[in-house]
């Protein structure tokens, strides 16, 4: 084997491809979707490597025509999630040991899979499943999901080469081994970028994951599962498990070789696991890594300087992109009243030209929520707003579910800046704004600040530079991702890292190497080349 030390250098981020008609990878992508819509597959549980068919099956169907059935899936118990663990810790040791160059070439491999032979599979799945639009789907399944797997073995790279210093005689050395267990990735609905990474990150510095899929993403993520195969990753290094939450998290909590959780989800449930994982504490060989992305209640702050059509731009897709479905969706905002007239006429004429529908036709700018469940919550705020007399509907407001979970993008005027739908995440098409008197600046950064009990986007914009540094400091824990006079999406990994504090989660920052240095347990080694042999130090020496 090659003893020589190597070092993977810094990528580029994958270019993100435009779907213009006439363009070859629309026609590419068009086919591919005809092929998937029509042809229904049979999803197995995964463990170590063999195919598990347990007889109970869900049906996985299209956000956008929800009798449409893509596929079926074979649902896990705890008999099967218990295979899970055993097949990891089987697979550990060998994994573990192998060099981490070895482990960066199977991630590499399944990125270049992904970027040429597989790029429209994983595109189409996530659109026809997910219910995103193909510019969505491309910076998500495609581009995203590749450099995580490219950057990371460049930030890998980082992480061994840190060394200690050593002192004459001495050799000092830090060895960054795995986790002793496993890792349980539960992985979201909304980036198939997502659930590659909070498995590939763990699994690229020698651990091995039992994966809990969102099953409102099963069929993106089986074929994520099946390039990990195809790209070189050993059986049972990530045993792919979907089934209900709480009979999975059950077997996986209780578990003494449970080694972490990596996790994007809902505040709540973070919450509930980490109190398990505290009332199990004894039960564990270690303490685990807990790490996890969860909810926001993201905001866009204008000052009267800002530029108003940046602003309503801003807002306008940074709040109904993906149908408003980001952790990172511009979801309140805080227009000053010179502004307003302008920025409510820009934010209505845009509105206007959206339509919203299937993902096979190419020109809606928006599709469908995820399911019935994210549809009734979604429609129950619209209806809050429409039924109080703090609030008035500026646009939007309808809904539609017969075929599909169809919502219009909708902006909410509210007198008060606590209203419900300014504090509580909605995770969907509503844009709440509150409207503050130019002189009231102050008092209503100091709201915007303590509205939330989330902390992971939010974005200012004026023309001003002494007011946007002013502003930035006044809001300097509001959010782990900060944009001056942009939107509060698209954060693109090796770029602006992602993650963030308070009730958003544990800001370990997926897209650099802080996330990966948490999935390393080190070690420091000391050599002394003569060691003494007299007890005796120079000071006991006598007079």
């Amino acid at each position: 084997m090659n003893n020589a030390v190597f070092m993977f250098e810094l990528p580029k981020n994958e270019p993100v491809k435009e779907y213009r008609i006439g363009s070859p990878e629309r026609k590419e992508l068009k086919a591919k979707l005809e092929e998937l819509k029509n042809n229904p597959i049979e999803i197995p549980i995964i463990i170590g490597g063999k195919e598990i068919r347990t007889g109970n099956i869900a049906k996985f169907t299209m956000p956008t025509d929800h009798g449409h059935v893509l596929a079926t899936y074979h649902v896990a118990g705890e008999k099967e999630v218990q295979m899970a663990i055993d097949a990891a810790l089987v697979a550990r040791e060998k994994w573990a040991a192998m060099p981490w160059v070895e482990r960066a070439s199977i991630t590499l491999k399944a990125a270049e899979l992904i970027a040429t032979k597989y790029r429209q599979t994983m595109n189409a799945a996530t659109m026809l499943g997910q219910g995103k639009n193909p510019y969505q789907a491309e910076i998500d399944a495609a581009c995203e999901t590749i450099d995580f797997l490219r950057f990371n073995a460049h930030f890998a790279s980082q992480i061994y080469a840190d060394q200690p210093i050593s002192s004459p005689g001495v050799i000092n050395r830090l060895e960054y081994r795995p986790l002793e267990g496993f890792v349980f990735a539960l992985t979201p609905f909304n980036f198939t970028a997502i659930c590659s990474n909070l498995n590939m990150s763990p699994v690229l510095m020698g651990n091995v994951t039992v994966w809990k899929p969102a099953t409102t993403a099963i069929l993106s993520n089986y074929y994520l599962m099946k390039i990990f195969k195809e790209a070189g990753l050993p059986d049972g290094v990530i045993n792919f498990v979907p089934g209900p939450g709480r009979t999975v998290g059950n077997v996986v909590f209780n578990s003494p070789d449970f080694a972490g959780i990596h996790f994007t989800g809902s505040t709540n449930t973070f919450q509930q696991f980490w109190k398990t994982i505290g009332e199990n504490i004894k039960k564990y060989k270690a303490y685990p890594r807990i790490v996890g992305e969860t909810g926001g209640k993201d905001f866009v702050f204008a000052h009267p300087t800002a530029e108003p059509f940046a602003v309503s731009t801003a807002l306008t897709r940074g709040a109904f992109e993906y149908q408003g479905q980001k952790c990172s969706a511009a979801s309140r905002a805080y227009i000053p009243a010179s502004m307003w007239p302008v920025v409510e006429k820009n934010l209505k004429a845009d509105l206007a030209e959206f339509t919203v529908g299937d993902v096979t036709e190419f020109h809606h700018f928006m599709n469908a929520v995820i399911d019935k469940s994210g549809f009734d919550s979604i429609t129950a705020y619209i209806q809050m707003a429409k039924d109080s007399d703090k609030a008035e509907i500026v646009s939007g407001g309808n809904w539609d579910d017969s075929k599909g979970y169809f919502i219009e993008p909708t902006v909410i005027r509210v007198t008060d800046p606590h209203f419900v739908t300014m504090e509580e995440e909605i995770f969907g098409p509503v844009l709440t704004i509150y409207v503050y008197e130019d002189a009231k600046l102050d008092e209503t950064l100091k709201i915007c600040n303590e509205t939330s009990p989330y902390a992971l986007t939010g974005a200012i914009f004026a023309q001003d530079r002494y007011e946007l540094n002013r502003m930035a400091e006044a809001l300097r824990y509001a959010a782990g991702n900060f944009y001056l006079n942009d939107k509060p999406t698209g954060a693109v990994v090796g770029q602006q890292p992602f993650g963030g504090a308070r009730g958003s989660g544990t800001n370990d920052k997926a897209g650099s190497y802080l996330n990966l240095i948490r999935w390393t347990n080190t070690r420091t080694i000391k050599e002394t080349l003569v060691p003494p042999t007299n007890y005796k130090y120079p000071f006991l020496e006598k007079e």
